[in-house]
Parts: C-alpha cells; sequence; structure tokens
C-alpha cells in the first residue's frame, strides 16, 4: 500500500530516512497547538450551531457529557461561521415543549432506554471483566432489548415488564454483543458476532476521522499546495465499503475535503480527486491520493441557500401568503406517558432509534361495528437505505452509502424547525441516545406529530340532476404524521407515517439538501470532448452533480388481526373469450396466489404484469366470508440496475427485489446486516430469504423498498427542491363496510372566522 502525492510514491511499510522522519515529527509537534485549538474551537461552534430547538434543562446537561460534542449536536464535519440571529420578535416560532428527561421512567415495554437506564448500562459495564482492564472501548449501540413479542401481546398496562439493554461495544478491537439486565445488572455475550463487517459508527468515530488527516504533515502539504488554506478546510468521513481482501481485518474509512471559504455550502467547492484512507482504530493515514491537480476548486458565487445571505438589496422572493392550519380546540391527538399516541380510531407505540430513525409499534384501529382495537402492524421502521453513486473512478467508486447501518439514520436526525418542518400545535419527542462512552445526551425535537389537511377529500358523491335528487355529500380527509428528518452530512431525508381514518398507513420519504458533487476543469459543456463521460450533468462552472440512486427498505412486521398471516400475489391477467362468448375479446381477471415460501413471495414490480400484493389473515373472516388484511400499494419506485456480483450490490442485495417476505425472526431487523460497515453481504435479507422457510399462515415480515434514480439537474443547485415518493398500507377486506361512513361533514359553526389581514 502506498501513499500517492503528485511526484512520488512512497512505501507506507518501509521506515522513513533519518532526515524526513525528524521532518515528520517536527510536522506533528507543531500541529499539536494546532490540532488542540481546532478541537476546542469544533466543540463550541459543534454546541452554538446546532443547539437544539429547546434547551435543556439544567439537570439533563449533568446527566449529559457536556465535554463531547455530540451533548446537544450531531454535526460530524467542520462548519462555517455562522451570522448571529436575529433578535426574538413576535414572528419567532415558539420553542417545543420543555420536558426533563432525568427523572424518565419506562411506562411501556417498547419505551426506550431512559437517562437513568443509559447511566446504570454503562455503570454495569465497566464493572464488567471485559472492560475493567482499561483496554479502550467504544459503545457503538445500546438500545433496548424488546421483551419477545408473545409478552408483549399480553401486557396491560399497569403490569411490570423486563427492563434489558442490547449492546454493541468494541473492545481492543474486538466487536461484541451483550445483553444488560438493568434488574440484576447481569451482562452476558449475546453470541457470535457477524462474519465480517463492523458495526455502526458512533458520532466520536466520525469526529475523529475528519481531524486525523491534519496530524499528516504530507496532507496539510497537498492541502496548501491545491490553494485551500487549512482554516478554511472542511472534511467528510466517507464509508469504504468493501473491495476486497486488502480492506480486510481493520476498521477503514476515506475522507474527502472541500474549502469552505466564503460560503456555507462548502459542499459545492470539492477538493477534487484528494482522498486520504485512514485507520478508524489507530487514527492513522494509510493512503493519501492526489489525482485532481488540473482540477480547480469551483467559485463560491450563488452557493449559499441561507435566507440571511441573500443580498438584502434584492426584495424577498414571497410567491405566496403565509399558511398555517389552525385548531381552536386544540388537536385531537394525545400522547401519553411520551410514546403512546392516540387519535381518530387510531392507537399506536413510537420511539425515536439512533439507528432506524424512528419506530412504530403495536398499531391498531379502532372498528366502527364493534368498537375493538384491531391489530394491523406489531412494528415498523426503516431498516436500511443503500445510496449508490454511479462514477467508477478513483475518487468515487466507493461511495456506496449504508446510511443506517453505517452512519446511523437516527444518529442523523436533525432537531425539527417549528412552523416549516413541522406545523403549530406539533408534539414534539425528543431522543435520549448514548455517546461513544456510553454517556447519556438528548436530541431534542427530532420527532415529530401533527394534524394534517391538504385540502383532500376522505369520500364523496354528488348525484347527477337527472336522478332528481339534491345530494352532494363530501368529508374532508385530516391525517396524522409522524416525521423525522435525518441530515446525513449534505443529504436530508423527510421520512413521514401519515395514519388516516379509512385505516391506510402511507409511508413517504422526501430527498432533499445538498448533491455531493465532483470538480471539474469544465466551465461550459461545450468545452467537454464529445466521448468524455462526465457521470454526470454540469450544474454550474466546474461542478459536476454525479447520477446516483437511492433505495429505502422498510421493515414491516404486519399482524393483521392476529400474529398468523399469509402473502398472497393477486395477480391481474388478461383473459381472452372464447369464440361467440361475447363481443367483447378480452377482459382482466385476479388470479390469487398464496406463497407457500420465502421464494414464492419475492417480487419484481413490473408495468406489464400487474399485481396486488395482500397480507390476510385466513383465520378471520368478514361478515361475507372473505379473509380479513391489508394489500401493500406500491408508488413510484426504482429498481437498482446494477450487477449482482458488483462488489456494493452484494451488500446492497436486499434491493434486488422490491418485496421479501420473511417468517418473524427477532433477529432479522436491519436488511443489510447488523453490522454493516464493510461487511461482504453474508448477512442481509437476500441471504436470509435463501432458506426459503414456509411462511403461509405464519408471523411474517413484509419488506418493501422504494427506490429513486437521481439524475442532477440544474434545479438541484446549489440546494435540492424536495422529491418524494411513498407506498401505502391499505385495508382490504378488513372492514364490513367503509370505515368513515359515519363521521359528520364540517360546517361553518365548526369553524372560526378568519380574515385576511387586510380586511381585518
Amino acid at each position: 500500500m502506498y501513499i500517492y502525492l503528485p511526484s512520488r510514491q512512497v512505501s507506507a511499510h518501509l521506515p522513513l530516512p533519518p532526515e524526513r522522519e525528524r521532518e515528520r515529527m517536527e510536522g506533528r509537534h507543531s500541529l499539536r497547538l494546532l490540532l488542540l485549538f481546532v478541537s476546542v474551537a469544533l466543540i463550541l461552534l459543534f454546541t452554538w450551531v446546532n443547539l437544539p430547538s429547546r434547551l435543556p434543562d439544567t439537570a439533563e446537561l449533568v446527566d449529559c457529557d457536556a465535554s463531547s460534542p455530540w451533548c446537544a449536536s450531531s454535526k460530524n464535519r467542520f462548519q462555517p461561521k455562522q451570522r448571529q440571529p436575529p433578535p426574538p420578535t413576535s414572528r419567532t416560532p415558539p420553542p417545543p415543549r420543555r420536558h426533563s428527561h432525568v427523572f424518565d421512567t419506562p411506562r411501556h415495554p417498547l419505551d426506550p432506554l431512559t437517562i437513568q437506564e443509559l447511566n446504570r448500562v454503562r455503570t454495569f459495564l465497566l464493572s464488567h471483566p471485559l472492560f475493567a482492564n482499561g483496554a479502550p472501548y467504544a459503545l457503538h449501540s445500546v438500545v433496548l432489548e424488546e421483551p419477545d413479542k408473545l409478552s408483549v401481546l399480553a401486557w396491560r398496562k399497569g403490569d411490570p415488564f423486563p427492563r434489558k439493554a442490547s449492546v454493541v461495544a468494541r473492545v481492543a478491537g474486538l466487536s461484541h454483543l451483550l445483553t444488560v439486565d438493568l434488574d440484576s445488572g447481569r451482562v452476558t455475550e449475546q453470541g457470535a458476532t457477524p462474519l465480517s463487517g463492523y458495526p455502526t459508527m458512533t458520532m466520536e468515530d466520525m469526529t475523529t476521522a475528519t481531524l486525523a488527516p491534519l496530524a499528516d504533515p504530507e496532507f496539510n502539504r497537498t492541502v496548501l499546495a491545491r490553494g485551500v488554506d487549512l482554516a478554511d478546510l472542511a472534511c467528510l468521513p466517507i464509508s469504504s465499503g468493501w473491495y476486497g481482501p486488502a480492506e480486510e481485518s481493520r476498521r477503514l474509512i476515506k475522507v474527502q475535503c472541500y474549502s469552505m471559504k466564503d460560503t456555507a455550502n462548502f459542499y459545492m467547492r470539492p477538493i477534487e480527486g484528494l482522498t486520504v484512507l485512514l485507520d478508524l482504530d489507530t487514527k492513522r493515514v494509510v493512503e493519501i491520493t492526489d489525482k485532481g491537480g488540473d482540477i480547480p476548486i469551483p467559485k463560491a458565487a450563488n452557493t449559499d441557500y441561507r435566507y440571511s445571505q441573500f443580498d438584502q438589496n434584492r426584495q424577498a422572493y414571497r410567491m405566496i401568503n403565509p399558511i398555517s392550519i389552525e385548531q381552536p380546540k386544540g388537536p385531537s391527538f394525545t400522547v401519553e406517558d411520551e410514546h403512546l399516541v392516540k387519535w381518530a380510531n387510531w392507537e399506536f407505540h413510537a420511539k425515536p432509534d439512533p439507528r432506524a430513525g424512528v419506530i412504530i409499534s403495536r398499531a391498531r384501529v379502532r372498528d366502527p361495528e364493534s368498537g375493538e382495537l384491531r391489530d394491523v402492524m406489531y412494528k415498523g421502521f426503516t431498516s436500511e437505505l443503500f445510496v449508490p453513486y454511479m462514477d467508477p473512478t478513483d475518487a468515487w467508486y466507493f461511495k456506496t452509502y449504508m446510511d443506517a447501518g453505517e452512519y446511523g439514520f437516527g444518529l442523523q436526525a436533525m432537531p425539527l424547525d417549528p412552523l416549516n418542518d413541522c406545523p403549530r400545535n406539533a408534539y414534539f419527542m425528543d431522543g435520549v441516545f448514548p455517546a461513544g462512552d456510553g454517556t447519556p445526551y438528548v436530541r431534542s425535537g427530532m420527532v415529530c406529530i401533527y394534524e394534517s389537511y391538504a385540502g383532500d377529500i376522505g369520500w364523496r358523491h354528488s348525484e347527477s340532476p337527472i336522478t332528481g335528487m339534491e345530494i352532494r355529500e363530501v368529508r374532508p380527509k385530516v391525517t396524522l404524521v409522524v416525521r423525522m428528518a435525518a441530515s446525513v452530512a449534505n443529504y436530508d431525508y423527510i421520512v413521514d407515517w401519515e395514519f388516516q381514518t379509512d385505516g391506510l398507513i402511507r409511508v413517504k420519504v422526501g430527498l432533499s439538501g445538498i448533491l455531493m458533487v465532483k470538480g471539474s476543469p469544465y466551465a461550459n459543456v461545450n468545452d467537454v470532448p464529445g466521448r468524455e463521460d462526465l457521470y454526470g450533468t454540469l450544474l454550474s462552472e466546474n461542478v459536476i452533480g454525479v447520477i446516483h440512486d437511492h433505495y429505502v427498505t422498510f421493515h414491516l412486521d404486519m399482524d393483521v388481526d392476529g400474529a398468523d398471516n399469509s402473502f398472497v400475489n393477486v395477480n391481474i391477467r388478461k383473459q381472452e373469450t372464447s369464440p361467440g362468448e361475447s363481443p367483447r375479446r378480452s377482459y382482466l381477471k385476479a388470479v390469487r396466489n398464496v406463497a407457500k415460501t420465502e421464494k414464492d413471495a419475492r417480487v419484481k414490480l413490473k408495468l406489464y404484469d400487474p399485481s396486488e400484493f395482500h397480507v390476510v389473515n385466513t383465520n378471520k373472516k368478514t361478515r361475507v366470508g372473505n379473509p380479513v388484511g391489508y394489500k401493500v400499494v406500491p408508488a413510484g419506485t426504482a429498481a437498482s440496475l446494477l450487477s449482482h456480483d458488483d462488489p456494493p450490490q452484494k451488500r446492497a442485495a436486499f434491493t434486488n427485489n422490491q418485496i421479501w417476505v420473511t417468517p418473524y425472526n427477532r433477529t432479522e431487523q436491519w436488511a443489510g446486516g447488523l453490522f454493516t460497515y464493510q461487511s461482504q453481504g453474508e448477512d442481509t435479507l437476500a441471504v436470509w430469504s435463501e432458506r426459503d422457510r414456509p411462511i403461509e399462515n405464519k408471523d411474517i415480515v413484509v419488506w418493501y423498498t422504494l427506490g429513486f434514480h437521481h439524475i442532477p439537474c440544474q434545479e438541484d443547485f446549489p440546494i435540492m427542491p424536495t422529491v418524494s415518493a411513498s407506498f401505502d398500507l391499505k385495508p382490504v377486506n378488513f372492514f364490513e363496510s367503509n370505515p368513515i361512513l359515519r363521521i359528520p361533514p364540517n360546517t361553518e359553526n365548526d369553524l372560526p372566522v378568519c380574515k385576511p389581514a387586510a380586511s381585518a
């Protein structure tokens, strides 16, 4: 392995000549003061820039490690200086509710670990022999080890329930899966770790990875030679994937850097071709590659997206007047014990999660006929995100991110912005997560819950005048939304779980944020030689938006009126009529195929071979004999076109189909495997499904993947308008009839009378 520099190669394994060694040591010594200054400045800056939407109570700050930048922040990169915020005005959005988490106690068997419980876990672990010898360690995951499903289903409010923590720890360079019993303090090994791969990075991993190259004089000289001042440097930790035996036996990460001079949007100013390969455990530079010396750093002009930075002499581009949905009687939903949500005919449990973002559990809907709460979904969450970039060149081929398993989708969730991310009367939910040393911290306002009305119609019918009946019946559609937004470096993902009164659950993913771009020597497409592939679109002078995909895979543990369900492919086929049978030559028929095993249930969506995909309970029938069920309704989706033997696709083989069905197994939650970082793909949904286990009339899990092909365009520069796609879980013969038939229409007396400001 070599350190590549513009003019020479230096073996990384041979000792340096004495004069070079002295030069290197002097460089390290001179950088210590710089690094100390940068580290302290970063901690202060991270904390200031990402202040939560509500400040924690003083007691919370005691429990949160104030020396860590992750106490109130999850930024994993340098940040440019921000202007001071304007003074509060009457238009300043109200902060979310203030709540102290220090004395939280769990009220439900699925409630996340509290601050007190996380502190106890840390105490129990540090007294265990594995940690007692002083070896370096990091806690990569500390989450609730949920009780078994049957005991959760049997639990009633007031009943006791066990509390255990599931821990993924790295100690002295080895990974361990542990269970901590919070009642007894007993720590036990869960079993063997996966064959390959490493746990999700900690926030400290990401932070130190961006700082470590500064300790290498060769890196600093290379940056300066590219015309970038070290004070203007912004770096990103980029997961390296897996491409062969040379990358085994050590955790590796790649670091690429940008210039943040004159803009907050440093992503648009890449130092193209400069890549640092870093050992994540030792924080030592393994290799430096610089193949972009002839590529200019794009200019900062027109890249800043902040409203405060726009030319104040120009009139604001106000296209619409402000809109707010008012609720004079207050919201119609309640949140009991911090996590149990009740709204209209729905009840479910919601909690933030460091890997999944947000988890919806025990989703039940009330039957309008019987008044009974009926089971729909035991557990639903974002299982994995796969984002491959379509540039095979040296500085780009490895950019094939697994945002949940490598970075932690919930760890990257930012505090939501009142009035902009979430409307008035939204309820904000905090996440309580552990830092790498196990110390808990609060991620404020990372989930919001609110009612939405966009003028949609729940149902309607008007009678034609020819019938003589003057009937016009319409019902408005109001929905409940559970929202979180993760900023995984440049990209922002918005995930909504939307509940509708007719029993439908809609899962929607929005993509926004900033493109990951490539520096280019070209300022105009007319400058590009005819046969040169840019691997994307020229967005601005010297800036290419690289083609890429997004795949978001959801774990949906469906329990439709009970755990024993079946998956039915209702195939819609053309049927031709017999000669003389009918004036019609063809029609459509529905052919029902019940999946017996996992392989029967694999689905690749095809426009000209359509199907409906039902999850039914054959043990429960409607009045007229149909099995009760829900169906997965696909929406706009993209399929992976990568070769199945391409290393990134081996790791992301869960995107080979849009739908999979597996029998419930509490160890099979993460589509890319428990240890995704540098995995080789032997512990994925695709591998589990090869077992071809029986799934008929079983407790089953449905996996659905939303896909996006993204060919960037100039409208995506310098920041993207949101692009969305969704899928539905819709009742099919679940109710005896329209479940919202008897809801009353709105009348003028129900609503406040509001006047425009000009006429008030």
